[in-house]
């Protein structure tokens, strides 16, 4: 019914080549993807000494490249900036540039100018959240903008399949800044939308009331409805874009912590 997708299995186990191979020729050309990075990577060994895990996973996503929108580096919800970037500068951290990112932070202290600077000069969203204990600022780093709607699993999952819980306001502010960002950000070309099923009960449903609010038509049960081509840009464009607007992507070994 809807032409993208967040994977959320890679962040339990990487994938092998055939899987993504797998998913690239199920869906159709225009299908677009997000994946998650490893746990393994993100909150076992919080980036320190994964080398060889990096490079299996994107490795194993190069099937996927021409559907792949951005990777999801989800960061633990306990991992302050500073312990962040030190992790981080424990060993020469890379951006494969075959692939864009988004990170999505989930502890206060990185809602600071250190952060957005690092994200901006380097073209890496930072994710817009919504979650029952934090929310993100709505701050634009990169020439996409990436949204989760994320619940906290009060909702069972033998309940899913309808909206239980009334997030209209929640979902406002999301669409008011979306609105905003398109209007005064002249270089977004791309905005991605993801919920979960925790949200509200039924990720679709909210996924369908989002598009409402922002002026596309719902997606009809039972069919596959191309999106207005007019609120859709080319992976190519955005991949020719992210060339134009940096040159190198930095390491954090260049951004001081303090």
């Amino acid at each position: 019914m809807f032409n993208y997708v967040e994977v959320d299995s890679t962040f339990y186990r990487i994938p092998d080549e055939f899987m993504v191979k797998n998913w690239d020729k199920r869906t159709p050309a225009d299908f677009r993807f997000t994946a998650k990075f490893p746990k393994v990577i993100t909150h076992d060994k919080k980036f320190i000494d994964v080398e060889k895990e990096l490079t299996l996973f994107y490795n194993a996503m190069k099937p996927l490249k021409n559907k792949l929108l951005a990777l999801l580096i989800q960061l633990p919800p306990g991992l302050k900036i500073t312990e962040g970037m030190e992790a981080l500068k424990q060993y020469d951290f890379f951006f494969d540039d075959t692939y864009r990112y988004a990170v999505e932070v989930r502890h206060p202290s990185w809602f600071s100018d250190l952060a957005y600077n690092f994200f901006s000069n380097n073209n890496i969203c930072m994710v817009w959240n919504q979650l029952d204990t934090i929310r993100s600022p709505p701050i634009v780093t990169s020439d996409f903008t990436y949204l989760r709607l994320i619940g906290d699993r009060s909702i069972r999952e033998e309940d899913f399949g309808r909206i239980q819980k009334n997030r209209d306001m929640e979902m406002t502010y999301w669409s008011d800044r979306i609105k905003k960002a398109q209007t005064d950000e002249k270089e977004l070309k791309v905005g991605i939308v993801a919920a979960n099923n925790h949200y509200a009960g039924f990720g679709a449903a909210t996924a369908n009331m989002f598009r409402v609010m922002n002026g596309l038509s719902p997606v009809k049960w039972g069919n596959i409805k191309e999106i207005n081509a007019s609120h859709e840009t080319d992976l190519e464009e955005l991949h020719r874009n992210a060339g134009q607007l940096k040159t190198k992507q930095k390491t954090l070994l260049d951004y001081p912590t303090s």
